[in-house]
């Protein structure tokens, strides 16, 4: 099926070396797995200060250093929507990480990330940005839970 429904979202990592901040997701779409903070774009919106506000929304932090370091698009097999996920590095930032109603954050050093609990694509294209790779995938799913075909490359 073709897709016919495009949404464009935000994802920001947030990482102290050797640790990144993630966030169990309480509700709504990925509920139950951790995940970066992020969400939709609106209309006319900048994409930065759109994963800027979700940040600060969903963790209770503002980001100051921000940076872009991928693409990733998202189709599912049988369903028209389609999302393309701006991936942004958050390496500087003010407040304390706090749990709000759709999040609980908390810290994990880079050797235990916890894959089995994220989405599938994560354990592709984290390790490229864990690197300080800039890159860009593509990711077929069918379902929620398996991914059919995907491709990824460094740009």
């Amino acid at each position: 099926m073709e897709a016919n429904v495009k949404i464009v979202t935000t994802l920001c990592i947030v990482g102290q070396h050797p640790k990144i901040l993630l966030g169990m997701k309480k509700r709504g779409f990925g509920a139950g797995r951790w995940n970066g903070f992020g969400g939709k774009v609106a209309r006319g919106e900048r994409i930065p200060d759109a994963a800027i506000m979700e940040l600060k929304e969903e963790a209770g932090i503002v980001a100051h250093s921000i940076k872009e370091k991928g693409i990733l698009n998202f189709t599912f097999k049988d369903d028209p929507l389609a999302i393309e996920m701006h991936v942004f590095a958050v390496s500087g930032f003010d407040g304390e990480p706090e749990e709000t109603e759709e999040m609980t954050p908390k810290w994990f050093h880079v050797s235990e990330i916890p894959f089995e609990d994220m989405w599938p694509d994560d354990k592709h294209w984290l390790p490229l940005f864990l690197q300080e790779k800039n890159f860009k995938g593509q990711f077929l799913f069918d379902g929620h839970d398996k991914i059919d075909k995907f491709s990824l490359s460094i740009i």
